[in-house]
């Protein structure tokens, strides 16, 4: 169950939570006072905060904890400082990762009450500080282990609610509370997407993730529809069922569109297109044990799709946006795809096969076409884990970019630099055009070991005709293992929220 966020202002003296949590700031070495606003809450903690502060024994840096116990009976347990670092210069970034930590803190006791309590300072204008924490709180407290059992499983249930307080009243209350909620709904649906992506391959696959998003598409009022393995044939998409006939798993293309009006088809038609690899093996090009093992993230951009068309539906954002999931289980059998083969995609063109493990983009350039075809969107972006050569570059810390729009690129920028989800831009040449032609057919789906990240965005290329678009390649930064204040390891959800800030920015 994800954390819930309650934000109110004042009334810290009488707060009532087993656990507090406060965001302790400095000039210069320790910080020498206790935050304004706060005497109240001290003597109900019998000086225990004033004490601390002054003895100098806590440095306020970032990362640092300092629990203080409470009186025996009274009625708050522990407070905890969390060192925020230097007072001045706190930025977006940092919020989130103090977030973070809080919503770790949240978890650490699975106390049912806890409160993080927002005193005045420097950086900590509630107006741009508590729907930042809001988001890094929901991030950072979530788990996933729901497949434990026993005494395996975290017998510390998680904390269903945290409430964050201002010290003094806000102007504006309802607007930040506005702002508040729809940071926390975003970050739900990144939560939503971290899910789909961490599910075992035979919880998800196909069929099962086509279910989920029927299922979400009902919630919140989106179109869905699911071509199936006879709907795909009809259309001619035989790169996807190329990919799929190695599983008894059948392939599915699902389609989920949002604000299918006249009035917002008049602000433009945006498609977004994950790639939904549920599992790969990499065919009969088959992958080493170690390779194979994260490789039920190999779905990670439909994850993120299916996250940003959730919060785009809850925001209600005024625009005409499609969001399309390719997906596929790549498998070897007697009836799977070969190297040598040649197969036609849906636009007509045709792909000589090298290595079945490089199936990804076979998938997405029949959705690419049928979003083309079927749309017509004034600018599309796709994002899908499609090459080591990505993970390899930026491990988990950047996502690739690149296509045929300067001016889309640079919006995504500006996305993800709005929600702490870096995009590095990489070059599409001709010659990287070059290296994906076949001999005997007009593409071959691997370019070789060089320039790995270009030459795949360059084959996608070649199925979105004039369209606008941006490749984004979450290899590394869709899974991790790296532990942060905002991520405990495995599927990270990105690309929900700089989605859905994209589509946001472009719908006003």
């Amino acid at each position: 169950m994800t954390m819930r966020i309650q934000m109110d202002a004042g009334g810290v003296g009488e707060i009532k939570a087993d656990t507090v949590v406060i965001p302790i700031t400095r000039r210069g070495e320790t910080p020498k006072t206790l935050p304004q606003g706060l005497s109240a809450l001290d003597r109900r903690m019998g000086g225990r905060l004033s004490d601390a502060i002054e003895s100098g024994d806590f440095k306020a840096g970032a990362g640092d904890r300092l629990p203080i116990y409470g009186p025996k009976g009274g009625d708050i347990v522990r407070v905890v400082f969390l060192g925020l670092g230097d007072g001045e210069g706190i930025d977006d970034a940092r919020l989130r990762e103090f977030g973070g930590r809080v919503g770790r803190e949240a978890n650490r006791e699975g106390r049912g009450r806890v409160a993080l309590v927002v005193p005045p300072g420097a950086g900590l204008a509630p107006e741009k500080a508590v729907p930042l924490i809001a988001e890094g709180a929901l991030l950072g407290a979530y788990t996933f282990d729901r497949y434990k059992s026993g005494a395996r499983k975290n017998k510390r249930a998680p904390v269903k609610r945290l409430r964050i307080v201002t010290v003094r009243k806000v102007k504006g209350l309802a607007g930040l509370r506005a702002e508040t909620k729809r940071a926390v709904q975003i970050a739900e649906c990144q939560l939503e997407a971290r899910d789909l992506s961490n599910e075992p391959p035979n919880s998800i696959y196909p069929e099962s993730l086509a279910r989920e998003a029927r299922k979400m598409a009902r919630q919140v009022g989106l179109k869905c529809s699911v071509m199936n393995v006879t709907e795909m044939e009809k259309r001619g998409m035989g790169a996807i069922l190329a990919v799929g006939q190695g599983s008894e798993r059948p392939p599915r293309m699902v389609v989920l569109e949002h604000g299918a009006t006249a009035a917002r088809k008049r602000k433009g038609t945006l498609a977004l297109i994950g790639k939904g690899i549920t599992f790969d093996s990499g065919g009969l090009s088959l992958k080493s044990a170690g390779g194979m093992l994260e490789m039920k993230h190999d779905m990670s951009g439909a994850a993120a799709v299916f996250g940003a068309m959730k919060a785009i539906a809850l925001l209600d954002l005024p625009i005409h946006v499609v969001g399309l999931l390719a997906a596929a289980e790549n498998m070897p059998s007697h009836m799977a795809y070969r190297p040598s083969d040649i197969i036609e995609s849906a636009s007509g063109q045709t792909i000589e096969i090298v290595n079945t493990d490089a199936e990804g983009r076979l998938v997405m350039a029949d959705a690419l076409d049928h979003a083309v075809k079927t749309f017509k969107p004034d600018a599309m972006i796709d994002i899908a884990t499609l090459t080591g050569a990505a993970m390899m570059a930026f491990g988990p810390h950047a996502t690739a970019g690149l296509g045929n729009d300067d001016g889309v690129l640079t919006e995504l920028q500006a996305a993800g630099d709005a929600v702490g989800e870096t995009v590095w831009p990489m070059p599409l040449l001709d010659a990287h055009t070059k290296a994906m032609r076949s001999k005997v057919a007009d593409w071959k789906n691997s370019g070789g070991p060089s320039g790995g990240v270009s030459t795949a965005g360059a084959f996608l290329q070649g199925f979105v005709g004039d369209t606008p678009w941006v490749h984004l390649d979450i290899a590394g930064s869709g899974m991790s293992n790296i532990g942060t204040p905002l991520h405990i390891g495995g599927g990270t959800g990105v690309g929900v929220r700089m989605l859905t800030e994209w589509v946001r920015a472009r719908s006003e």
